[in-house]
């Protein structure tokens, strides 16, 4: 990088306690779904992110003893000597590309359920725990918290053992105990650990000088802080009491790491916060306070707005979760001036879903996320091409863009047939919808790439047959045709087709992603799929002005978003709108007037009166192209069904469907096969 590179700032090593991270770029604190369980997978997966140009690259939760457990959900611990070797893997490997590793030491108070460990559960105050199970948590007494501290203390010390460079204080989320003890909803305590705010957060103050006597000779300590609820009067805001806090505690930690809580917040998804930097209105007072460097977040991925947030003062480091997930290389490729080559979150939230199934993570945008190590997939880098040397894909939806892109950059001359007038497929439709503008990104960053490859030809409005691929003679055909909404009702709850009367308006989410909107009356929408497109549609239509009533045989209106964290924001934001919401109900029937609704419990019937009807229930499969193609007398080297095609699924999983068809093109079964199953192997020594 030359000294006149117009993000230069962005690249000066910056000085943290007695450790100097070599940029600005800070990856904070994230989960993974692989933790003490997958200690090679996370070491491989942080190093990928050290490797690409993060200067500080941190572990997710790592539980500190075993009263914060928080199985089935896969975090780091720490709990004594013999965690240390796992999250050595993880230091060495960060070290090796020249970055910084950190630690998040965790007690998670009564977010931890201690399922598998079965210990008493922890809090500031008797209470309830943070999850739909059958006990309490116990107020800690004074000999429960200096065994809390002690435990803390030796988990810093393990931490530095296992050669971290950064230890953390955690105070965030409502996910810990120092934050629990911090907020008045956990604790009413009339001790010297309660009442004023001085006493709520002397267990922090406590924490952070005592993690700084243990390690504070060689290693820096971090706070990491929620300074603002969410919540207005109802919570800690971040210009009162959130303030406060920074302010009593100004000095002592070498590094400011703030955010907002809880996590929904932290990590909104585009849908709900489309603006990139959304959370600076709330910590940019922060520097204002402290001489320390501070890291903040707010899904961004802009490099004009990091270079402004350092030199207006607002941090020092570039805070990232989510923009370091979609691309590891976000800091190399501004170094090197590949603006246009970042992959950009889309803050869609499909690795916190993984997170909250308790699996490795995945992400939309990176199908490399999660593999390094499984599979030995680099973002960046792919095997060059074998012997073959032309291919067809069909289909230029999520899976036909990314495998055409990957092959591309494999070396192959790459023909890619798309049916429609634009790319994009479900990508661009879906991204049309209200809040889903973002997605659009998945289909351009690929789009852009294509564009610059002279090894590819692209063709639109292409809408082959069986008879014009053979006749186009290339021996390799990668069919990702997508599929289609149903308009026959069979879902999760009915195998079998509707009773639809033909003078019903039937329309399908195809139908208004393509403009066809409802005419006459209220519409009904049946959501039968209960995942996303449901509640985006509700609000599309209610937004746009039409009467909608919104019928499930859930208990919720999406509850698959509960897993994104945006379930609670959709069902508001749709009552907030007038949708009225039948939850509990399948549609047995569709007459001229309407609809048949019959609860789920008891079949009990209502009839809802309606103009039209929204069936989101399951997708069709394209396949037609493949199966003829299969059962002809012409031999292909290469015919493969991917994507939405082969199994309708998310876009995600559309990509990652495409990815892996590009890698394993030309690749010897056997070695595809034993990726697919490498798996970690308990030592039972």
């Amino acid at each position: 990088m030359s000294n006149n590179n117009k993000y230069s700032t962005l690249f000066e090593p910056v000085k943290i306690g007695p450790v100097t991270a070599p940029n600005r770029f800070y990856q904070v604190p994230h989960c993974c779904g692989m933790g003490h369980v997958r200690p090679q997978a996370h070491a491989a997966m942080r190093a990928m992110k050290a490797e690409g140009g993060w200067g500080v690259v941190s572990t997710e939760e790592t539980e500190i003893h075993p009263s914060s457990d928080l199985s089935p959900y896969v975090e780091q611990r720490l709990w004594d000597e013999r965690d240390i070797p796992a999250l050595r893997l993880m230091t060495e490997a960060v070290h090796a590309k020249g970055s910084l590793a950190a630690v998040e030491l965790v007690h998670n108070g009564n977010h931890a359920a201690n399922m598998l460990t079965r210990a008493p559960v922890l809090a500031p105050s008797d209470m309830s725990i943070d999850f739909a199970c059958p006990k309490q948590a116990r107020a800690m007494d004074k000999s429960d918290i200096r065994e809390f501290r002690n435990w803390h203390r030796n988990a810093a010390r393990r931490a530095k053992q296992a050669g971290f460079d950064v230890i953390y204080v955690y105070a965030g989320h409502h996910m810990s105990l120092p934050h629990h003890f911090l907020l008045p909803q956990f604790n009413d305590r009339t001790d010297e650990y309660g009442g004023s705010l001085e006493n709520r957060a002397r267990l922090i103050r406590e924490l952070l000088e005592e993690t700084h006597d243990e390690v504070g000779d060689t290693c820096a300590v971090a706070f990491r802080f929620a300074v603002d609820e969410m919540q207005g009067i109802d919570g800690m805001q971040a210009h009162e009491e959130g303030r406060a806090v920074v302010e009593m505690l100004a000095e002592l930690p070498d590094l400011w790491d703030v955010n907002v809580s809880d996590w929904s917040n932290d990590s909104a998804t585009t849908r709900y916060q489309p603006n990139d930097g959304y959370q600076t209105p709330y910590i940019e007072f922060v520097k204002q306070v402290t001489t320390k460097p501070v890291v903040a977040v707010g899904r961004l991925t802009s490099p004009d707005m990091m270079l402004s947030m350092v030199k207006r003062g607002v941090v020092d480091f570039i805070g990232a979760a989510r923009p370091s997930i979609a691309d590891p290389f976000l800091p190399q490729k501004i170094k090197d001036g590949r603006i246009d080559e970042i992959r950009e979150c889309i803050g869609c939230n499909i690795c916190v879903s993984s997170d909250n199934l308790g699996i490795t993570i995945r992400c939309t945008q990176n199908p490399t996320m999660g593999e390094e190590w499984r599979r030995d997939w680099h973002p960046e880098n792919i095997a060059p091409k074998g012997a073959e040397d032309h291919a067809l894909v069909v289909g230029a939806g999520p899976a036909g863009l990314e495998c055409t892109m990957q092959l591309a950059k494999r070396g192959y001359q790459v023909t890619l047939a798309e049916a429609g007038k634009e790319l994009g497929g479900r990508v661009a439709t879906e991204s049309r919808l209200h809040g889903l503008g973002a997605w659009k990104r998945v289909a351009d960053h690929r789009i852009y790439d294509l564009q610059q490859r002279a090894n590819v030809q692209i063709f639109m409005e292409s809408n082959l047959t069986a008879k014009d691929v053979i006749e186009l003679g290339i021996p390799n055909v990668i069919i990702a045709t997508g599929s289609s909404w149903r308009r026959d009702g069979i879902g999760r709850s009915s195998r079998r087709p509707l009773k639809i009367a033909s003078t019903m308006s039937i329309l399908t989410p195809d139908d208004i992603m393509a403009g066809r909107m409802p005419k006459n009356g209220p519409i009904v929408i049946y959501d039968d799929d209960q995942i996303y497109i449901g509640g985006v549609l509700a609000e599309h239509l209610a937004t746009a002005g039409h009467k909608v009533i919104f019928a499930t045989p859930a208990s919720m209106v999406s509850p698959w978003t509960e897993l994104t964290l945006e379930q609670k924001r959709i069902q508001k934001s749709l009552i907030e709108l007038g949708v009225t919401i039948h939850t509990g109900q399948e549609l047995a029937a569709i007459s001229a007037m309407g609809c048949v609704l019959a609860c789920t419990y008891s079949g009990q019937s209502q009839e809802i009166t309606c103009g039209a009807v929204l069936l989101i229930t399951e997708r069709a499969r394209h396949s037609n192209l493949y199966d003829t193609l299969k059962t002809s007398d012409t031999k292909f080297q290469t015919l493969e069904l991917i994507g939405d095609a082969a199994a309708p699924g998310l876009i995600a999983d559309a990509v990652y469907a495409g990815h892996m068809a590009a890698r394993n093109f030309e690749e010897d079964p056997d070695k595809v096969a034993e990726q697919l199953f490498r798996r970690e192997i308990v030592s039972l020594q």
